[in-house]
């Protein structure tokens, strides 16, 4: 039986396409990372940029994986590369779950690391910049509890210039009563839809890969025949 040409270059565009979007996710996300902008607190709160390079570099080995199975026809290529999107499928649908199911897992894990910043007043200028940084933008202060994590040190980031803003006199100043990490899980919390959406996007493509995958093997396998001993 010959092999289906249709099915093994569909293979091959649909691996390019992976290839070619796992070297755009990868250089971009490189480029946040080393960016000077980059903010050390929600880095460390929300490590998307982590996240993206390994997808990326996964993305980029999985695509040229499939693209040389699918031109050589090669069936251990093939079943490794099935196998590896199966495994990614399981992850991302775990992952999914827990996204959708258990938000206060994710709320907690996000407070515990935002947590390991305090006391503020004893972390390095670099945090303690970035940190008055993420208060001047988004009227809050402290990270975990609010004004208390900066002891009788607190900052003129945290100066209540928005009455609309819960705020409360401390040493003879208002300032905002608000943590800041009320406000980035509440951004996790209105993004969970859209990176949800993105799974599922990601997952639905999987699955045609693994379709395609296979069925490609599995005509490879009959194109062979059978083996003799």
């Amino acid at each position: 039986m010959a092999v289906n040409k249709i099915i093994k270059y569909l293979l091959f565009f649909f691996n390019f396409l992976f290839w070619v979007s796992g070297c755009i996710i990868l250089g971009v996300s490189i480029y946040l990372k080393v960016s000077k902008d980059g903010n050390v607190v929600t880095g460390e709160a929300l490590p998307g940029v982590d996240l993206m390079i390994a997808i990326g570099v996964i993305i980029m080995l999985l695509g040229f994986l499939g693209c040389c199975g699918a031109i050589r026809e090669n069936r251990c290529l093939l079943l490794l590369f099935f196998i590896s999107l199966l495994l990614i499928f399981i992850l991302l649908l775990a992952a999914g779950i827990v996204g959708a199911v258990d938000k206060e897992k994710v709320n907690d894990w996000t407070k515990e690391r935002l947590n390991d910043f305090v006391p503020l007043q004893d972390q390095t200028a670099e945090i303690k910049t970035d940190v008055q940084k993420l208060e001047a933008e988004w009227k809050c202060c402290g990270l975990a509890k609010g004004p208390e994590d900066w002891g009788s040190a607190i900052p003129s980031s945290c100066r209540c210039n928005d009455t609309s803003q819960p705020c409360k006199t401390i040493g003879g100043h208002m300032v905002y009563t608000t943590p800041c990490s009320t406000l980035i899980i509440g951004v996790l919390e209105d993004n969970m839809v859209v990176v949800l959406g993105i799974a599922f996007a990601i997952a639905i493509l999987l699955i045609f890969g693994m379709a395609f995958a296979m069925t490609l093997y599995c005509q490879i396998g009959k194109k062979e025949g059978p083996t003799t001993a």
